[in-house]
């Protein structure tokens, strides 16, 4: 059993370039080595050991990063909730989560048919749907930053900006957009913003803004090779 197990891992890991396998193993040392020492919550660790693969899997567009992140989302959430961010743990219950079992059958049904991985079709937005893609989301964080002002959420407008971004970049990514990274970038650099304001009052989430650390340089990584697989894809369709 222990040798068919290594056997998988060996050969699920045949496509990962070094950047990937370099980048998971460094932020996962990492991770474990601050949980011990800033005494982390064991549901930190794991929400971020699972959110770290989901995340480099999704840069792989591999259809199997939604199985850790539906763990890392449920888990994340009730973290969120102890911290009175609000708007994450509403953007992880009511959306991220059933988006996990949307996301996954839609990436199920767009996959590259000429591959023997399990890699998704890659698509590009037009210039008008950018804009009003950008109308939207600045309209969107206005709104939502007020109520979760009145709600006394902390950091409302930051929230807010993480809340309304994440929910349009997990749109994009359902329907496989290239756009969807430079969203989740600057999801990232709010989020890590956030979770460092908690460690800067004595909070002990390191785990989670190692987690979020990770997710950004994976995110841009993720800019970076889906535009490279979209012109790969591009260049078979046309041989």
């Amino acid at each position: 059993m222990g040798k068919r197990i290594m056997e998988r891992l060996v050969k699920g890991l045949k496509d990962w370039s070094l950047f990937e396998k370099m980048w998971l193993s460094i932020f996962t040392f990492v991770t474990i080595y601050l949980y011990f020492s800033w005494e982390d919550t064991i549901l930190g660790l794991i929400a971020s050991l699972t959110g770290m693969l989901c995340v480099v899997l999704v840069a792989k567009g591999k259809i199997s990063n939604y199985y850790p992140g539906t763990v890392n989302v449920i888990l994340y959430a009730y973290i969120a909730y102890e911290q009175k961010y609000y708007g994450e743990v509403m953007l992880n219950l009511l959306y991220f989560l059933p988006m996990q079992f949307i996301g996954f059958y839609l990436w199920k049904n767009n996959k590259v048919q000429r591959t023997a991985a399990e890699k998704v079709k890659i698509e590009m937005m037009s210039n008008n749907a950018r804009i009003l893609w950008t109308v939207v989301s600045c309209a969107g964080i206005f709104g939502y930053g007020l109520i979760l002002k009145r709600m006394g959420g902390n950091l409302p407008f930051v929230d807010a900006t993480s809340t309304v971004l994440s929910i349009i970049a997990m749109v994009l990514m359902a329907k496989r957009y290239v756009e969807q990274w430079i969203l989740w970038i600057i999801v990232d650099v709010v989020s890590v913003i956030m979770w460092f304001v908690v460690l800067a009052k004595g909070g002990n989430d390191i785990s989670i803004l190692i987690m979020w650390t990770a997710y950004l340089v994976n995110a841009i990584y993720g800019q970076i090779n889906w535009m490279k697989l979209h012109q790969e894809q591009m260049r078979v369709c046309y041989e």
